[in-house]
C-alpha cells in the first residue's frame, strides 16, 4: 500500500494545553483514542509542552534548534533535524534559541516506533515495515513500490506499508511504526 496524505485530510488543532497549534498528519486507530499520532507543531514562543500520560514522544525540530528543559534534569539542546525521545509526562518547557520553529512530533502508546530526519541525496531503500509515514520537508522524492509510484514535493506526506525505494533530493522525515 502506497498513498499520499492530501492536504484536505490534514487538520490544525490547538495543543491540549492551548500553548500552540499542530497539524495532525495521521493517527491510528483514530484521532481521539490513538496508539500512534504524527503531527507538526508550531512553536512560536517559549512554552511548556502538553502532558500525555502513558505516551512516549519523539520530536525533531524542523526549522531551527530547540532547547528543552525537563524538570530536575539538565536542559537538552536539539539541533535542527536531531531526534529526541522522551516520556509524555512531565512535559518539558521549550525555548527557542534562534526564534520560532516547527517540530515533527511522533507520539505512541504501547507501540514500537522510530523517528528519523535526514537529508535525501540519490536513492535509498526502506525495509519492509507495517507502516511508514514520510514527510518531504524540502526538495522532492519519488517513492516506488512494486508497479506503483508516487511523487512527493516539499510539504507533502505519504503513508505506506511494506518496502519502498525512494529517490530524490532534499530533506525527509520518516516514521517507522510497528502497529
Amino acid at each position: 500500500m502506497l498513498r499520499s496524505l492530501p492536504p484536505p485530510l490534514l487538520r490544525d488543532e490547538p495543543w491540549a494545553n492551548g500553548a500552540g497549534t499542530t497539524t495532525v498528519l495521521a493517527a491510528w486507530p483514530d484521532a481521539r483514542d490513538w496508539r500512534w499520532r504524527i503531527s507538526i507543531a508550531r512553536i512560536a514562543a517559549p512554552c511548556r509542552f502538553s502532558a500525555y500520560p502513558g505516551a512516549q514522544r519523539q520530536l525533531a525540530p524542523l526549522d531551527g534548534p530547540l532547547l528543552l528543559r525537563f524538570d530536575g534534569a539538565p536542559a537538552r539542546t536539539l539541533a535542527r533535524l536531531a531526534v529526541l525521545r522522551f516520556a509524555g509526562t512531565p512535559p518539558p518547557r521549550a525555548e527557542l534559541p534562534e526564534g520560532p520553529t516547527r517540530a515533527f512530533n511522533l507520539m505512541t502508546r504501547d507501540c514500537p516506533a522510530t523517528l528519523l530526519a535526514r537529508p535525501l541525496v540519490g536513492a535509498m531503500l526502506l525495509p519492509a515495515a507495517p507502516c511508514w509515514l514520510l514527510h518531504q520537508l524540502a526538495g522532492s522524492a519519488e517513492l516506488r513500490q512494486d508497479a506503483h509510484s508516487l511523487e512527493l514535493r516539499a510539504g507533502e506526506s505519504a503513508e505506506l506499508s511494506g518496502a519502498c525505494r525512494i529517490g530524490g533530493h532534499g530533506e525527509l522525515v520518516l516514521a517507522r511504526i510497528e502497529a
